[in-house]
């Protein structure tokens, strides 16, 4: 069992928060939406995916998933933080990397202790130096941390049969102990894992 934090309940947040703690981690979901979380914490989805909800209420009658807006509850002790906020298009046609940049700076300001952190947005390459740079520059304390791109491949109406039934898993990374920790949060679902750079 692992202590996960996943910042931003969109979609793929949500998804990935609930298919965690039902293969048996504590995870703690965190949106800076305070409706979001009241939704989300009396067991109620803000969009419709099937099976979603209900795979939501049992991660909150076992404990094992919870909901904040409070930075410093989701990050504390946490062994993994997934990047999941939203990366829309913007006018030029590139992902507007706005909201990544101040999870990232946010995140930095409340790790007290060794994390690996997931970028799971859609994002282009190059965002993982440019997370790790921004971690790196607000941290407050010196804290052991790690950059692992893991890309999701969900579709809409079948999230969490993609997420449990990957046809592979795909993990970049710099550092090859945080490859192997990332990789065994998947292991019970038995995909192939493809290992690149960040």
């Amino acid at each position: 069992m692992s202590r996960i934090a996943v910042v931003g309940t969109g979609y793929v947040g949500l998804t990935t928060a609930a298919c965690l703690a039902d293969l048996g981690n504590e995870v703690c979901g965190l949106d800076v939406d305070p409706h979001v979380v009241q939704t989300l914490q009396s067991g109620e989805v803000p969009f419709y995916e099937p099976g979603l909800q209900e795979l939501v209420a049992r991660g909150l009658a076992t404990s094992r998933l919870c909901f904040t807006t409070v930075y410093a509850d989701a990050v504390r002790d946490a062994e993994f933080i997934f990047l999941a906020v939203g990366t829309p298009m913007a006018e030029t046609g590139e992902a507007d990397l706005s909201q990544v940049r101040q999870a990232a700076a946010t995140i930095a300001q409340h790790l007290s202790g060794p994390a690996v952190i997931v970028n799971k947005s859609t994002v282009p390459i190059g965002t993982g130096d440019i997370v790790g740079d921004l971690i790196r520059d607000h941290l407050r304390e010196p804290v052991q941390f790690s950059v692992v791109s893991n890309p999701e491949f969900l579709r809409e109406g079948s999230a969490i049969h993609d997420f449990m039934h990957p046809d592979r898993v795909v993990i970049g990374s710099h550092d090859a102990e945080s490859t192997r920790r990332v990789a065994e949060l998947y292991k019970p679902l038995d995909a192939p894992v493809l290992v690149t750079t960040l």
